[in-house]
């Protein structure tokens, strides 16, 4: 009876917790619907950020957004997928030099992505005297770095060893057993950790603060300051402005439902 007691009350104790997740979940998105909704229109997908009653949009933020974080996952992923690579076949037990890439990268995961930024604006915004999107992007690169690198190596290690040895008995050599091999039998978990760290890049702020710093205008130069999602969000949500306040919450609608889209596609895929 005592048992059968203790299971019913972790049992409800689960469900209750699981329920309060569900309900906060919810609760937000119903919130950003409410109010996110309500200005959305082509206007805003159309006309660049503007002054108060102005009827600007968020045109130059979101391309600025896809365009930073196309970059940095252009520059993040063949890194990280080599690294990944690196660590999971030529980096097994003994290998020192393997040892401190794991403990860097599983620093850099847990790191707070404000510090990112603050060492990308020294090495990059300072010496050349301004911000830019190029920046951004880097900062961007180094925050999705390590989760590649991890996924990666962790998909890659669960792939069997008699694989790896019926490629060697054929005579193919070990790269090609690595990328014909291993690698295409990892592709969905790779895929994923890629797709994560990218849902990891679209919601971010602080580093695009110290970086790429935000534009009213439409800009596509990266060596220049460069609008994105996050920044006007940052900068709409606290103003006096009721238009702006309502765009801040259009953009953070745009963005949670960006995420929330790459989520769905990774568990998707991952199940399939």
């Amino acid at each position: 009876m005592r048992r059968q007691m203790l299971d019913y009350l972790a049992t409800g104790v689960s469900i209750a917790a699981g329920s309060l997740l569900l309900l906060v979940l919810v609760s937000i998105l119903w919130t950003l619907l409410s109010r996110g909704l309500v200005g959305l229109s082509w206007a805003t997908l159309t006309h660049r950020m503007g002054p108060p009653g102005s009827g600007g949009g968020l045109s130059n933020a979101i391309v600025g957004s896809l365009l930073q974080t196309g970059l940095a996952l252009l520059m993040a992923a063949p890194v990280g997928l080599m690294c990944g690579i690196y660590l999971s076949e030529y980096g097994r037990k003994g290998n020192h030099f393997a040892s401190v890439v794991r403990f860097v990268a599983d620093m850099l995961m847990s790191a707070p992505s404000i510090l990112i930024g603050l060492f990308i604006y020294q090495l990059l915004v300072v010496p050349f005297g301004h911000f830019s999107g190029f920046s951004g992007a880097v900062a961007l690169a180094v925050l999705a770095l390590p989760l590649i690198v991890r996924t990666t190596e962790d998909m890659l290690r669960l792939v069997p060893t008699a694989m790896r040895e019926a490629g060697a008995a054929l005579g193919a050599a070990r790269w090609r057993v690595i990328l014909f091999l291993c690698l295409r039998s990892a592709r969905k978990g790779v895929t994923t950790g890629i797709l994560l760290a990218l849902a990891r890049m679209g919601g971010e702020t602080a580093p695009l603060l110290f970086t790429s710093l935000g534009n009213q205008t439409m800009s596509t130069d990266m060596t220049r300051p460069m609008a994105s999602l996050p920044i006007a969000i940052y900068q709409y949500a606290g103003a006096s402005y009721e238009d702006w306040v309502q765009l801040a919450w259009t953009g953070a609608l745009l963005v949670t439902f960006g995420v929330l889209l790459i989520n769905i596609t990774v568990r998707l895929s991952s199940r399939h």
